[in-house]
Parts: C-alpha cells; sequence; structure tokens
C-alpha cells in the first residue's frame, strides 16, 4: 500500500520497520501507489454533500437502483415533480460519486430524496421535503475493491485492484433454490458445494447443508377489520429492477395487526402520551408461549432473531450425515410443521407500545443447525450486524441494513482453552488457523472453511492431549471450541518478548495540584503495586512534568530517588538513560519512596504552564528501546512548547449551533506522535481531570492511533466532587491490574467473496486487514465494515476469524483465535429475519462519529434518521406481500427507531442541548472503542424502579440474591412520585426520588426520615442492616460488577441541580428541540409513505 493510502485513516507513516508480526504471511507495507486499500478512495462517508432542502412537493421515497415496482397501482405513491433540481442525499457509507451500479433492469427510473426531521415539529411534522435524483452507489455499498479478498491471497500475489465500475455479478447457476424460513422454490436440489469421495470420512459429524426449510401457512382469505381492496402482491417470478427473485413465502399478516387504529389528528397534546390513540395506548405484548424455551425463561416478550429450528428425529444429528447436495429434500420434509418465525412477525409500529423487553434484549440466535450453533462463537466476543448473510451484494443493497463485525477480542473469559503444540495448524493457502467450521475428507485431509483449500494433517495433529488418544483429529480442543489461545512457538516472534514496562507521565502544574488528583494516584499505585501484571523483568519509571520536564533516577543503591529538571524543552534529552527505567522487584522501595513524597513535593507550585508535548516526545524515547505502556495525566490545555494548544470552545455556541465546528484535531502533531509510538510499540493512555476545556479532539490522538484508551474526569476535585474522585480511583484499580497483552497484531479474516473495507477502534492499521496493537486490554471493543464482493451462490455457510497475536505480561508468546459461522440465504425476507438490531446500532453510531468529523454533524444526524428509514421502506416494499397502513417492521428491528432516536438524542450528536465540547468528544470516542453491551447502555440507558425490589425472580450468585426489576420505558409517563427510580446510562447512575416517595424506603434504603432530609449530594447507598437495603445495594453493584469502568451514582430529588441530565435521557418524550418518540415515529411513516 502507498503510504498516501494510509495517511487518511492512519496519518503519516513513519517508514519505520515493525517489529512484530505474524511471520507466516508477512505483507508487504510498501506496494505499488493506487494499489490495494487505499482509503483516500473509501472515505468512512466524508464526501458526501449534505442535504438541501427544496419546496415542499410531492416525491416518492428513493428506495434505491434494485427496488422492484410491483404490478399494479400502488398506495401512496405519486409521480415525481417534473422540474425538480437534482439534491444529493447523505446516506452512511455511500461513496463520492462514481458511475452507479447497472442494474438489471432496461430503466430503474429515478427516486427522489425525502427531508430530515425539523428541529421543532408538532405531530404530524411538516412535509418540509426536498426532491432530486438519488444516482451515487446504493445506501449500504461500499465500492470497496473487487477480486479476490486480501486475506485469500497468496502473499505473493498481486493486490486487488482499487474500485470496480462494473455491475453486480449476476446470481449464478448453482444457487441453491431454498431459504431457510422460505418454501422451497421449483426445481432439482443444488449441485453439492464440495462433492466428496467414495469412503469420506466424516466422523460424528454432519456435512455443512442448508438450515431446514419451511413452508409457509395458507394466507387467509381477507384479514378483518381492513377496508378496501389491499395492493396487488408481488409477484413471484421476475421483479423489475434485479432479475429473478426468491418467491416471498411471508404472505400472511398477523390477525392483531389487521385493525390499525390511524395516528391521532394534529393538535393533540405534545408532551406526553395520554393523548395518542387509543390502540398505541393499551396494546399488550401477545403471550410468549411461541417462542424459544431459552428466551421463554427470561420472560422475554420477543425474542431478537430467528429462531434455532429443533431438529427432527429424523434429521441430521451426532452421526454421519448426507452431503450438502442430498441435505436439502431431507430438510424439505420437516417444513411441513414450520411457521412463519417470531423475528418477522409483522408490528405496526405506531399502535404497538409495549415493545420494550422486560429484561436486557439478548443477541439473535443465527438460523444453524445445532451441531453448528453449538460450536459458534459467543456474541458476547464475535457479533456480525445480520446472522444471515445475503448471496449477494445486490440482496444486500435491497435490505438497506449495513454488514459488519462487532468484536471484543481479549474480553475477560472465565473458560479458555489453551494449547501449547510446537505445530499450530493452518491453512496453507489462506493461513486460517483449524477451527470447529472446517471439513475433515479422512483422517489425513482437512478443508479450510474460508478459501476451501484441502491440507494436509500434521501427524502430531493426530494425537488428542485431552482423550490421550491416537487418531482422532476432529476431536482435538482447536477443531472443539470456536475461542481457543495457543501458546505460538519461536517463529512467530521477531525477537525476544518484551517485559512489561509502565511509564507514568504525570501533570504537576498549579491546576493539577489544585484538583488534588495526585495523592489519589499515588495511593492507589501504592496499593497496588504487587498486582501489577509483569514477572521479574517488569519495569517502571515516572516522569512529572509542568513548564519543564522533571526525571526521577531511582537506580539501584540510591538512598532516595533522585529529580533530574530538564529545562530546554524545545530540544528534549534523557539525562540518564539507564536509570530512568528501572526494574521493578529490585527498586521497589524507592519506587514507594518517590510515591509518598510526589504529593508534598508540588504542594506549593505556582507553575501555571504545561509543556505536554515536550513531555510526551521524553517519555517515548524512553520507551522506544523496549515498547511498553505510557500512562499520561493531564488536567489543562497544553499551553508550552511543541504541541501547543489554543482554546477552541466558544460557550455562547453550545446549544445554539446547528453544526458543531472543532471535533477534528487542531494539530496532527499528536496523531503523528502516536504512529511513532505504534512503530515502537508503545501504547498511550490518556487519563483527563479537568473543570475547563482541554482539546480532547487534538490530545485523544495520541491514544486513538497507539491502540491507547482514553478516560475522562469532567470537573474532577477530591472535595467538591466525591463522586468523581470515587469513579478515579475505581477506574484506576482495574487499570493498574487488569490483564494486558503487549507488542500485538490483529488479523481478521472471513470467506472467500467477502471482504472488510473500514475499521472502527483505536489502532493503527498496517496492512489492508492487519491491525497494530501495541498494547491490548480487556475492555478494548472494535467494528469492521464489509461487503460481498463475490456471489455466495455455492455456500450455505461463511465464517469469520479474528487471531490476536500478543505478548502477555508474563513474557509469553500467545494467540488468542475467535472463529464465528453464519449462514449463506438468497431470500431478503431471511435477511431481515437475522438482523441485529443492537449490532446494526452499533455500527451505525461507529459510523455516525467518522461522518460527524469528517464532515458535519447535522449529515450524521441525517445519516441516521435515512438509515431507519431505507430499513423500514425494503422492508415494505420488498419483504411484505400484504400492504397495510401504518409504520410496519419486522419484529426482530422493532426497537431500531427507538435506538436511532436513541442516538439523536445521545450526548455524541445531540443538538439544542448545551453539551461541552470535550465530553461531547468524549461520548464519540466512547461509542467507536466500548465492547457493544456497554455502548448500548450509553446509547439507550435503562430504567428501574427501586422501591418495590422483590425476590421474585431474582438471581442467585453465591449466597447473594440480586432482585431482577423489569426494564421500564424512558419516558416521565413511567415515573411516579411515590417511587424512586434508578437511571443506568452506562457511565453514570441517576436514583431519582420522588417528592412523595414511600416513608418506608426512605428510611430502610437511605436511612433519613423524611424527603426532605435526603443530602442535596448525595452519592453513597449507606449500608444498613435492613432486606430492602440489602437488595437495593445488591442490584446496584451487581450492575457495576458487570462492566469495566466504575460508574458513579448520583441520588438526587425533584429538586436537585442534576435533575436536568437525569430527565435528558428520557428519549421517549419530546424536548424544545427534538421529537417524542410517537413524533419521530410519524415523521418517519410519513417520509416512508411519499
Amino acid at each position: 500500500m502507498s503510504t498516501a493510502g494510509f495517511n487518511s485513516q492512519n496519518g503519516t507513516g513513519t517508514g519505520q520497520t515493525y517489529t512484530n508480526g505474524p511471520s507466516q504471511n508477512p505483507v508487504a507495507l510498501q506496494q505499488p501507489s493506487g494499489v490495494g486499500y487505499s482509503v483516500n478512495h473509501q472515505p468512512a462517508y466524508n464526501q458526501m454533500q449534505a442535504k438541501v432542502l427544496a419546496p415542499p412537493g410531492p416525491a416518492l421515497y428513493p428506495s434505491g437502483p434494485y427496488q422492484p415496482v410491483p404490478p399494479g397501482p400502488q398506495v401512496g405513491s405519486y409521480p415525481p415533480a417534473p422540474a425538480q433540481p437534482l439534491l444529493p442525499r447523505p446516506q452512511i457509507g455511500v461513496l463520492p460519486s462514481h458511475t452507479p451500479p447497472q442494474s438489471a433492469s432496461p430503466g430503474p427510473g429515478p427516486w427522489p430524496a425525502q427531508a430530515t426531521p425539523p428541529a421543532q415539529a408538532t405531530p404530524p411534522p411538516p412535509a418540509v421535503t426536498s426532491t432530486g435524483y438519488y444516482t451515487g452507489p446504493p445506501a449500504w455499498q461500499y465500492a470497496a475493491p473487487r477480486g479476490p479478498a486480501p486475506n485469500h491471497v497468496n502473499p505473493a500475489a498481486a493486490a486487488p485492484p482499487l474500485m470496480s465500475h462494473s455491475s453486480t455479478q449476476p446470481p449464478g447457476p448453482g444457487a441453491p433454490p431454498t431459504s431457510i424460513h422460505g418454501y422451497t422454490q421449483l426445481g432439482s436440489a443444488p449441485p453439492p458445494m464440495n462433492p466428496l469421495p467414495p469412503h469420506t470420512y466424516q466422523p460424528n459429524r454432519p456435512a455443512y447443508g442448508p438450515p431446514p426449510t419451511m413452508k409457509p401457512t395458507a394466507p387467509p382469505a381477507g384479514p378483518p377489520g381492513t377496508t378496501g381492496t389491499p395492493p396487488p402482491p408481488k409477484a413471484d417470478g421476475d421483479v423489475a429492477g434485479n432479475g429473478p427473485q426468491a418467491p416471498n413465502s411471508y404472505n400472511h399478516v398477523d390477525n392483531r395487526m389487521a385493525g390499525a387504529a390511524p395516528p391521532g389528528p394534529p393538535g393533540r397534546h405534545l408532551g406526553h402520551y395520554p393523548s395518542l390513540p387509543p390502540g398505541y395506548q393499551n396494546t399488550s405484548a401477545p403471550p410468549p408461549s411461541s417462542l424459544h424455551p431459552a428466551l421463554q425463561a427470561a420472560t422475554q416478550p420477543y425474542t431478537q432473531g430467528p429462531l434455532p429450528y429443533q431438529q427432527q428425529p429424523g434429521g441430521p444429528g451426532p452421526s454421519p450425515g448426507p452431503a450438502p447436495a442430498q441435505l436439502s429434500p431431507s430438510m424439505a420434509a420437516m417444513s411441513l410443521q414450520s411457521s412463519t418465525p417470531e423475528a418477522l412477525r409483522v408490528v405496526n409500529l405506531l399502535q404497538e407500545r409495549n415493545l420494550l423487553p422486560p429484561a436486557p434484549v439478548p443477541a439473535p440466535t443465527p438460523c444453524l443447525t445445532q451441531d453448528l450453533q453449538k460450536l459458534n462463537c459467543s456474541p458476547e466476543v464475535f457479533r456480525c450486524t445480520l446472522t444471515s448473510i445475503p448471496q449477494t451484494q445486490s440482496v444486500l443493497n435491497k435490505a438497506k441494513l449495513p454488514l459488519g463485525l462487532l468484536l471484543h477480542p481479549f474480553k475477560d473469559l472465565s473458560q479458555l482453552p489453551v494449547v501449547t503444540s510446537s505445530t499450530i495448524v493452518r491453512c496453507r493457502s489462506c493461513r486460517t488457523y483449524i477451527n470447529p467450521f472446517v471439513s475433515f475428507l479422512d483422517q489425513r485431509r482437512w478443508k479450510c472453511n474460508l478459501c476451501y483449500r484441502v491440507n494436509d494433517v500434521p501427524e502430531e495433529f493426530m494425537y488428542n492431549p485431552v482423550s490421550r488418544s491416537y487418531g482422532e483429529p476432529h476431536k482435538r480442543p482447536e477443531v472443539q471450541n470456536a475461542t481457543i489461545e495457543f501458546i505460538a512457538p519461536s517463529e512467530y516472534m521477531l525477537r525476544p518478548p518484551q517485559p512489561a514496562v509502565y511509564l507514568f507521565v504525570l501533570d504537576v502544574s498549579h491546576n493539577a495540584v489544585e484538583t488534588g488528583y495526585l495523592s489519589v494516584f499515588c495511593q492507589s499505585l501504592l496499593d497496588n503495586i504487587n498486582a501489577l501484571p509483569g514477572d521479574s523483568r517488569t519495569k517502571v519509571g515516572f516522569i512529572t512534568f509542568d513548564s519543564t520536564i522533571h526525571f526521577y533516577n531511582l537506580q539501584e543503591g540510591l538512598s532516595q530517588p533522585q529529580m533530574l529538571i530538564v529545562s530546554d524543552i524545545e530540544d528534549i534529552f534523557l539525562p540518564t538513560p539507564d536509570s530512568l527505567l528501572v526494574n521493578l522487584n529490585e527498586c521497589k522501595e524507592l519506587v514507594q519512596d518517590l510515591l509518598k513524597s510526589l504529593p508534598n513535593l508540588f504542594e506549593k507550585t505556582m507553575e501555571t504552564q504545561s509543556a505536554l508535548g515536550s513531555a510526551l516526545q521524553a517519555a517515548f524515547k524512553l520507551l522506544s528501546p523496549t515498547g511498553g505502556r505510557m500512562s499520561v495525566f493531564q488536567t489543562q490545555l497544553p499551553n508550552l512548547g511543541v504541541g501547543a494548544l489554543q482554546s477552541r470552545e466558544d460557550p455562547n455556541q453550545r446549544a445554539s449551533a446547528k453544526d458543531v465546528q472543532h471535533l477534528s484535531p487542531a494539530t496532527d502533531f499528536y496523531k503523528k506522535l502516536a504512529l511513532d509510538c505504534s512503530g515502537q510499540q508503545v501504547a498511550v493512555d490518556l487519563f483527563l481531570l479537568s473543570a475547563q476545556y482541554c482539546d480532547l479532539a487534538t490530545l485523544g490522538c495520541i491514544s486513538r492511533y497507539s491502540a491507547g484508551s482514553v478516560y475522562y474526569y469532567p470537573s474532577y476535585h477530591h472535595q467538591h466532587n466525591p463522586a468523581q474522585v470515587e469513579r478515579f480511583q475505581r477506574d484506576l484499580k482495574r487499570y493498574l491490574t487488569r490483564k494486558i497483552g503487549f507488542e500485538a497484531v490483529m488479523r481478521i479474516r472471513c470467506t472467500k467473496g467477502l471482504s472488510i473495507h473500514t475499521f472502527h477502534g483505536n489502532f493503527f492499521v498496517r496492512s489492508t486487514d492487519l491491525l497494530s496493537l501495541p498494547n491490548v486490554n480487556p475492555d478494548a471493543g472494535f467494528a469492521v465494515q464489509m461487503s460481498i464482493e463475490e456471489n455466495l451462490d455455492d455456500m450455505q455457510v461463511v465464517s469469520f476469524q479474528a487471531a490476536l497475536l500478543y505478548t502477555s505480561s508474563k513474557g509469553e508468546r500467545r494467540i488468542r483465535v475467535h472463529t464465528m459461522c453464519l449462514p449463506v440465504v438468497s431470500s431478503l425476507s431471511d435477511v431481515f429475519a437475522g438482523a441485529d438490531v443492537q449490532a446494526i446500532t452499533g455500527l451505525l453510531a461507529c459510523m455516525a462519529v467518522d461522518r460527524s468529523v469528517t464532515s458535519s454533524l447535522s449529515d450524521a444526524r441525517d445519516a441516521m434518521t435515512n438509515a431507519a428509514i431505507d430499513s423500514l421502506s425494503s422492508y415494505r416494499q420488498s419483504a411484505l406481500t400484504i400492504q397495510q397502513p401504518g409504520l410496519l417492521a419486522p419484529a426482530c428491528l422493532r426497537l431500531f427507531p427507538l435506538y436511532i432516536l436513541a442516538l439523536l438524542k445521545q450526548k455524541a450528536f445531540r443538538t439544542g442541548t448545551s453539551t461541552r465540547l470535550d465530553e461531547r468528544v468524549f461520548a464519540m470516542y466512547q461509542l467507536k472503542y466500548q465492547p457493544l453491551a456497554f455502548a448500548m447502555l450509553m446509547i439507550h440507558p435503562a430504567l428501574y424502579r427501586l422501591d418495590d425490589l422483590s425476590d421474585e425472580g431474582a438471581l442467585n450468585i453465591g449466597e447473594q440474591t440480586i432482585p431482577q426489576p423489569r426494564v421500564l420505558q424512558l419516558s416521565v409517563e413511567k415515573l411516579s412520585r411515590e417511587g424512586a427510580f434508578l437511571l443506568d446510562a452506562g457511565l453514570v447512575m441517576y436514583l431519582w426520588i420522588g417528592r412523595n416517595c414511600h416513608q418506608n424506603f426512605l428510611s430502610q434504603v437511605l436511612g433519613v426520615s423524611s424527603y426532605a432530609a435526603v443530602p442535596e449530594k448525595l452519592y453513597l447507598l449507606p449500608e444498613l442492616d435492613t432486606a430492602e437495603s440489602q437488595r437495593t445495594r445488591a442490584f446496584v453493584s451487581w450492575l457495576r460488577d458487570q462492566r469495566p469502568f466504575f460508574p458513579s451514582l448520583h441520588i438526587i430529588r425533584d429538586e436537585s441541580q442534576l435533575k436536568p441530565h437525569f430527565l435528558q435521557n428520557m428519549i421517549e418524550d419530546r424536548t424544545e428541540s427534538a421529537l417524542s418518540y410517537y413524533e419521530f415515529l410519524l415523521h418517519l411513516q410519513q417520509q416512508i409513505s411519499k
């Protein structure tokens, strides 16, 4: 890849050779210019113009060039106005205008654009529209390089071409004619994907055939309660716009949906829900009798994905099964007993209000055979936005849903199989690690599940160390566990494994001393110094700075630490290079003496300047020879020497501006330094403790590009803000003692035909698919966007594999491998049925953060709204067979509009509300960096009622009983002045006490006699010896223990200063600058029905 190719995503490369990486598949850093994944030509979405509003006019909703046009008249569609101007429409993931994809239809026709929600509106929102022609690529199609996927080619092969303007390949003749949920198409069974030779060796596992097919029940003669003639159903054969289509089997609609009450007339009361249509108020959730047993046990009203089909007695089981070609007829026999899956139950969002499950939303289960699903990777580690992969890019474009992966690769696991072997079995072609989804042709040969190459089984692999038996390679741990860790042999090292090295860089200016953080840091490190991960080689060092840089000589033999001051910050140097990083075991007493004396050393300082840039340069010089972790503590804007910054925030513009300025860095100094650090295996973690603007958008680059972390404590003060002090202490303890991996690289591979084109998280992209992670920690999440480059016609399943090579703190080189398998489907209905609404929301949030920085905040907000409009419009036009009034969604996407509205009101993207620039940037960092489970809490907080906790349905963990109150909707309507409500927003929790809260709760939980006696600033639950107190504290502690960071708790009353912060999280309610949930639904319906 050319250097220019890195500049867009990573910044200027240093040209240095990297010191570690997998030696089996080296990727050359310097490739011919214009070849490979040049990010300059694949911006995240920064080239798209903003939407321009035009005078109102009739328009069709733009569903993209691939939308089928059903025969006969369509309800609610009008011919486009002939003389409207051409206006582009921003969408996440669309490239600058290239030649539009060619459709199979002779003339797809123009599709006009639509408007975004107005800042202020009354239901229904005013119909402000813009009409134009949508000529760019479809919404979610990234024009990623075509040709063979980069991780499947031989290292010596040429890189794929940058861009292809050719049309999407038509489906091949070998497309399997079955659909997971639909009925079988007429015709013969598909040809076998991999014809097996006679006497094939398949011990105890079935062949990978397609999942069971389903036959629909007969459609009702006419849904009760409807009036007029329904629109004609779509034809089963060719549909205009995209060649032959699979027949749509979902030709009946749940009866309870048929009698939809129309939306209320304009002019109803705005602020609360009692004025809504009666059907929307009172619709109750259906009984969960038809759900999967596991979900029934969890009392979920709906399941989030396609149900795993129960295998019939005659189906494939543990005995050797038939070849893929023989599976379809046998599975077709099972379809007689099937029905429409819960994931595709039609939901009218304007009528059904009780959509939020009473407990956290589970990840959907891929529609695989039980044998495969039992082996699959945990969704906590590896998750895909679509659990059913579309067969072609064309089907993906029609669904208008993003395809991507969300990973938590270094997550703390209670059970992790570790294998020590001199031979790590990998595919000779694509270097995939052997995994549960490969197929053994016989005892001596296995077929790769990513590139389909047949490989030999090494002699050593024939022995199973678990059962101590020989000749059963398919029973080895590597083939029985989707997540596994190898202790790597010497060929995976280019140098001896580095020791654990920790360097602490501390701001000691007057501002820093005033906050009081230094004594908290020193005490925390003293308490945990023996718990730092490492071995006998572990090294530590310290640098402090204000207007000068202070080093500390901790060499063995000194009676006390020696402070060395360098005042020449323009040309920084190390005064005694050999004694500034010392062995912790040998010099522990000196280190402890330094930590005890540091807070007093600068107690009386009046130095107000901060030379952060020079301190970072000095730290880089100190760590370069070994690599390691740099922990930087900063309390103000750097204002001296290199990297000095000036304040860019205008407090008067915090709420009024529609577009927020200064989300991008003010200088590239910190980014360039981060890239230098990454090249020398140094990661930088930034702790920002400040009550004033610090330009996190610029300073954060030092962590973002070196695979570090950012911690932010606004308004930190040791006396005035005890809640932040407690949070800092708890976070610091976790930070100092958690597991760490050094000099790591991560590569994500996928089945031939799929390709990865955009990464999200904190890292440096070393080559097209290799992430450089100088440090990797168990709290870091990553996301990637994908496209389908070649039709997957002859495949029943595809696989994804993430391999993380790292050095443990004990000096072992290890490889952690995660493998996930998902089914391939051909029908649009099956794609929708497999949608993972939380993963889609998490990936969209990452994409919107990039869009905010590269384009504008308003563009990102428009694109998120368009994402909801596009997918629901596509579902209505292409997946529904019986059209009906209302805003319709499949059950698996019923929460999608709610999550999009939550994103629009999230601190990262909200407008009209006063938001500090640093807090907004930190919220964006969190969305990109946090694993999905934690990011979702920050997007859509959880609300619980705590004054009536009981042991009914409680969890029993150890000797503790943990109550499980139901999750409530985020609306003031759910609050009561007689109750106490806990809002869990991820990094912060609010316990709101109603004015008329029951006396029993006040005395038994809070230890006060009356509501008036609740203190103004209370952030701890008192430990009282009452059942109510124990239940409440057990529940709050259980919530806190589930995440790696420590959320502060604020107990607030009606008059509290923090009440507005609490109410800002009521995302279903209307505010002066944002729509309510119901108004947002009306807006979506208005745009879809155009």
